[in-house]
């Protein structure tokens, strides 16, 4: 079974050089096919390494694990760029998500845009929920406050979803606000895992400005919300805008933005054992 000494011993022999999972078997004294296990799940609850397969699909297929350095997330100057803004700001009206969009190929991304007084059929949900349900390992939410939990379609909510993603077992991992105001919305969806008698999701307290979803590092969808200024000339409605991206070059950095922030957070159990004590209305 994964413990956190088998996790360090794994991230400390692949942070020298790259190993191969021989290696890495060799290294443990375990079985080829349990490390591989293990790896596949440091991957994905960590994600402080990375594989890549040489030859695949050849007999002489070899799988190659590396340390993900979390200091270097970015390959270009815009790239950096935004990684410090993301890093350093804390509410959504801080970062606008076009800053990302703008830079992805015109054939790698598409937009969706509505005015409207709330979010409330702003876009096509049945469309969203089915790439949510055709997840096949993972889905990392940059949130709020998990107030989109609520969010309704066809008498079917962002929570009835994620709940069937747990069937599925499915990893849900968040990077929310975790304090007295969103406390119902996180209590909520951790109870899925009580309900489920699985531990699938995990939500950690970031305040951060980023409103997106990041379905198996395959496809990104961020929203980002214009309030009405009051300004003459200018919106009298909230503007809406969805943006979905597939280019696999930005989803990997958003990705490593994500589990810099996961991996230095603090877990909402322990966010809610302080509230619950000391700030109970």
């Amino acid at each position: 079974m994964l413990n956190s000494k088998i996790v360090e011993k794994i991230e400390s022999f692949v942070e020298i050089k790259p190993r191969s999972v021989q290696e890495i078997a060799q290294e443990l004294n375990k079985n080829w096919r349990t490390v591989d296990r293990y790896i596949n799940q440091i991957k994905e609850d960590f994600g402080t390494i990375e594989t890549r397969i040489f030859r695949e699909g050849t007999r002489g297929a070899l799988k190659i694990v590396y340390f993900a350095n979390p200091e270097k997330i970015s390959s270009t100057v815009f790239q950096e760029r935004l990684e410090k803004e993301i890093l350093l700001r804390r509410t959504k009206e801080e970062f606008s998500a076009f800053d990302i969009f703008q830079y992805v190929q015109d054939n790698r991304k598409e937009v969706f845009l509505k005015k409207a007084e709330d979010e409330k059929g702003t876009r096509d949900l049945d469309k969203f929920f089915k790439i949510l349900l055709n997840a096949q390992k993972q889905v990392l939410f940059f949130s709020g406050n998990l107030s989109f939990l609520n969010i309704k379609n066809n008498n079917q909510s962002f929570f009835d979803i994620i709940e069937k993603l747990v069937e599925k077992d499915i990893k849900i991992k968040v990077l929310c606000r975790v304090d007295v105001v969103g406390r119902q919305n996180i209590e909520k969806l951790l109870s899925l895992n009580f309900k489920h008698k699985k531990e699938l999701i995990q939500i950690r307290h970031r305040e951060h400005p980023l409103r997106a979803t990041i379905i198996d590092d395959k496809i990104m969808d961020l929203k980002e919300i214009k309030e009405p200024t009051g300004k003459i000339k200018e919106l009298d409605k909230k503007i809406f805008i969805f943006y979905t991206i597939i280019d696999k070059k930005w989803i990997e950095w958003a990705t490593k933005i994500f589990w810099k922030m996961f991996n230095e957070s603090i877990s909402a159990e322990k966010r809610l054992l302080q509230i619950n004590r000391y700030l109970k209305l």
